[in-house]
């Protein structure tokens, strides 16, 4: 199988999706999500079975432009995360009626396929093309099916669109820069071989990271994020947090380390230390906050930092750990999200302070919502705990306090996250009703769990699949 054919299920999905009706696009959405998801399966066995999966072709002679894409485990893994989320926040989304629901759900098929893009893209300017398309379906989502004011939402959706679209003109500037270096060519492993000075490291190095900080995002480039989380609708939040900011995660790993290894070294503490203000900064907004979705939009700034603090150690631990937590932080984000939204569907609010006494209504999503609470805390046994780990560890490795203050995480988020359980599922009988789970809800909910419970007690597979390739990404890192 072609890697290129992941890629044109979705495009064909998304079109099909619109032209399906209204009645008729989740379904069909959800069916083409799954062929994708298949399609990822296939190609993740075909890559353990040794084939080589890339594609490349001349597209564009001048500027020499390739459609390049490659598949290596780390790829792969990236597409595997998104292939697996997007079929379950289509689903997730079968208990809500959105107006012009064809073009809702197409934007959702053409965001997935323009991430997966992202993903594969071996070529600088493909990649950059992919990442800029993946900010249109979001934006369209956000504004037009988001909550609250809708003056409120246009300004801060206006302002995530002109923050990202900025940051992503300065990667621009550097991968025209690097390919007039490389004779031309924008292939990431010409981009590797280009030998730059300490300063021309630094300006390339900074002109990526002003792209990804404000994408995962890094404080203090993450003044967009509360507000556009809580505007957007349910859906298009887990979107964004639970694959969108990983593109920024994953890029730093895969373009900025390699392509300036030289100012990545030079300002590690910094960057490092820029990632773990991020965890407390993050953790200490969410002790204040009363609305559930802010909430949980500013506990995943916290551990995104946590995450972008492992990649700039530069080290395999760091770099895997990341990894691993990106994937695990991605389920456990939207699992957190969904359930905020089934809360929202049955009290009409997300006020913490108007909510509680669920649990003696519905013990089944208490219970559920718990072990959400818990794998988002690192508890031993789920997902989280073994990224989680695997970073710290490689904190200490390069400074203990790095590791102390980035442990602070785990003992804020414990107690904002058990506070906010406390607040939102005990106590007295609400008045108002909160009916039980639907069949719908409850799979959502139960496919979530199983990935955090499987891979918390066994992750040797994904560790396997991602290896290799931050081995060699390593490599080039070292060799300058």
């Amino acid at each position: 199988m072609n890697v290129s054919t992941i890629l044109i299920i979705l495009l064909i999905g998304a079109f099909a999706t619109y032209f399906s009706g209204d009645k008729l696009a989740s379904k069909v959405a959800l069916l083409f999500s799954l062929a994708a998801l298949g399609c990822s399966i296939v190609l993740l066995n075909n890559y353990n079975a040794g084939e080589n999966i890339s594609v490349i072709n001349s597209w564009i002679t001048q500027p020499k432009i390739s459609f390049a894409l490659n598949a290596d485990g780390l790829g792969l893994a990236m597409v595997l995360l998104t292939a697996a989320l997007t079929p379950i926040i289509i689903f997730s989304s079968f208990g809500n009626e959105y107006r012009n629901s064809k073009a809702f759900y197409g934007l959702i098929l053409f965001m997935a396929f323009a991430m997966t893009g992202t993903f594969l893209a071996s070529d600088g300017l493909l990649y950059y093309i992919f990442w800029e398309l993946a900010l249109i379906p979001i934006y369209f989502i956000a504004l037009i099916w988001g909550n609250g004011d809708a003056e409120e939402r246009r300004k801060a959706v206006v302002k995530f669109f002109i923050y990202t679209l900025a940051g992503s003109l300065f990667m621009l500037t550097a991968f025209i820069y690097l390919s007039q270096k490389a004779n031309g060519s924008f292939l990431i492993e010409d981009l590797y071989k280009v030998q730059l000075s300490a300063c021309e490291q630094f300006w390339i190095f900074l002109a990526f990271f002003l792209a990804y900080a404000i994408k995962i995002p890094i404080i203090p480039f993450h003044t967009w994020q509360a507000n556009v989380y809580q505007k957007a609708p349910t859906v298009g939040t887990m979107l964004l947090s639970g694959i969108m900011l990983k593109m920024g995660l994953y890029s730093v790993i895969r373009w900025q380390l390699p392509i300036a290894p030289l100012a990545a070294k030079e300002y590690m503490y910094i960057f490092i230390a820029l990632g773990i203000a991020g965890v407390i900064y993050g953790s200490i907004v969410a002790l204040r906050q009363n609305d559930l979705k802010k909430l949980l939009a500013y506990s995943s700034l916290a551990h995104v930092g946590l995450i972008a603090a492992g990649s700039y150690t530069l080290t395999l631990d760091g770099l895997r750990g990341a990894v691993l937590q990106m994937i695990a932080h991605g389920f456990v984000v939207v699992g957190l999200f969904f359930a905020a939204e089934v809360i929202f569907r049955r009290f009409e609010t997300r006020e913490i302070a108007e909510l509680g006494g669920i649990r003696t209504q519905s013990p089944k999503f208490t219970s559920m919502f718990l072990i959400l609470v818990l794998a988002s805390v690192a508890l031993p046994s789920t997902f989280n705990f073994v990224g989680e780990f695997t970073v710290l560890y490689s904190l200490s490795q390069i400074n203990i306090w790095f590791a102390i203050l980035g442990g602070t995480t785990i003992i804020l988020g414990a107690y904002y996250m058990l506070r906010m359980f406390q607040h939102v599922m005990l106590g007295e009988t609400n008045s108002k009703t909160f009916a039980d789970v639907s069949l719908n809800e409850g799979i959502s909910f139960a496919v979530i769990i199983a990935v955090l419970l499987f891979f918390g007690f066994y992750p040797k597979p994904i560790t396997d699949l991602i290896t290799p390739s931050l081995e060699t990404i390593l490599q080039v890192i070292n060799k300058n």
